[in-house]
């Protein structure tokens, strides 16, 4: 029985691990990143599958290089930005980030409005209902209870897998396109490159940076509970890559079969689905949105909250009351509530919005990449944790290809 005693114990540590990294990286797909999954299906069916392999690896590398600095330094990265690079630069990074979340909040309850109009629910009734409940959840829980809700909520995200199955795909197929570049000729269509980058660029934004270290430092993590955290981190990325996968080959195996190319927003996918796969796959599918766009919309406004309070040395943290920390809470109500109210404005341009948010990632991205790279690398700061040669090549590489990958998509979005 003493193999019973070892696989009880890898599973408890898989269970404890779980944390800060699997959260964040599951929230990636929210519900811009769950359109650009479903356009790229319908629109070239597996043949983007490819791109899943390094997305996963970038992924992973960023994330262990924050959540390291987190257990290391026990500071945020807003925080050590301000203490390495002074409060000036550090305000106006703050600002952007503001301005660049605050597109991300509307694109995810634009995402709840849409998922809940499947089933027939007003946007004027689903929007302030979810507003106020994603706002109790934060305001009225402490660290652990909220880790567990978004844990659960993270674990939600099986359902585009089980929809994935139910729309019966070419299996094979899929499989050789995640494992072998595409073919030279799809590189002369402009808007397959263009998907390309839309595909690799939703991987990493500046937003979840923030958030998962100044999370690592709210649980306490220290370099002592670190191999556990890089579990949680390389899992989380694992899992949230898969998820992408089966979005991808869903919609190759029900809407590019059949024709259908374009869908305007996330919804649309789980709608146009709906006479092909079956009632199964539409409410699956329509469920993970409204789960993965109800989780988002609570992560951003509290990574911002998090991020800004940081930088600019207000006390911030989900076990401390109103009081304790003021701007925090009234900085996260704030944005909920706006966030919420643009949304239920009468003909609101809210695709354009949707895109708008995704082209303000890309333009933040490369300079949040920068500072993460240099701080990790300061011998001062990190000590015996900086980068080692080769992983500092691999980390350099990864930051150098996904902001060059990012500006290219802000630049096809503007001349678009």
């Amino acid at each position: 029985m003493k193999w019973l005693k070892v696989w009880r114990y890898r599973i408890l540590f898989f269970l404890a691990a779980l944390g800060p990294g699997f959260i964040t990286a599951n929230v990636d797909n929210d519900a811009g990143g769950i359109f650009t999954y479903s356009q790229a299906g319908a629109q070239y069916g597996y043949s983007l599958l490819w791109t899943m392999i390094p997305i996963t690896i970038a992924l992973i590398v960023v994330q262990e290089m924050c959540a390291r600095m987190g257990a290391v330094t026990g500071k945020g990265l807003s925080d050590l930005i301000r203490e390495e690079f002074g409060l000036r630069l550090t305000f106006i990074i703050m600002l952007l980030l503001v301005v660049v979340n605050f597109g991300n909040v509307i694109a995810e309850f634009t995402g709840i409005a849409g998922a809940l109009g499947l089933f027939h629910v007003s946007k004027y009734i689903a929007v302030p209902v979810c507003a106020f409940l994603v706002w109790a959840l934060v305001v009225k829980g402490d660290y652990k209870s909220v880790e567990k809700i978004f844990l659960f909520a993270s674990v939600v995200y099986l359902a585009y897998i089980a929809a994935g199955v139910l729309g019966r795909p070419d299996w094979h197929t899929a499989l050789v396109e995640t494992v072998k570049l595409p073919d030279r000729s799809l590189w002369h269509d402009r808007n397959y490159v263009y998907m390309t980058i839309g595909v690799i660029g939703t991987t990493i934004t500046p937003w979840m940076q923030f958030y998962l270290q100044s999370s690592i430092v709210e649980k306490g993590v220290t370099v002592k509970q670190y191999k556990a955290t890089r579990l949680d981190v390389t899992i989380g990325s694992i899992f949230t890559d898969v998820v992408a996968w089966f979005i991808v080959v869903v919609c190759a195996a029900t809407l590019w079969i059949h024709g259908v190319r374009n869908i305007n927003v996330a919804a649309d996918a789980a709608e146009a689905m709906r006479p092909i796969a079956g009632d199964y796959a539409f409410l699956l599918f329509a469920a993970g949105l409204f789960n993965a766009s109800l989780f988002a919309a609570s992560i951003l406004p509290l990574s911002t909250a998090y991020t800004v309070c940081e930088g600019l040395g207000f006390e911030s943290g989900l076990d401390r009351t109103w009081k304790q920390a003021p701007v925090f809470y009234w900085l996260y109500t704030i944005l909920i509530a706006a966030g919420a109210a643009v949304v239920l404005i009468p003909n609101f341009p809210l695709v354009k919005m949707a895109v708008l948010s995704q082209v303000l990632n890309g333009l933040l991205l490369p300079v949040v990449m920068y500072f993460m790279l240099k701080l990790i690398n300061k011998p001062e700061l990190m000590g015996e944790y900086r980068n080692r040669t080769w992983f500092n090549a691999i980390a350099w590489i990864t930051g150098i290809l996904v902001t060059g990958l990012s500006l290219l998509l802000v630049w096809q979005s503007i001349r678009g």
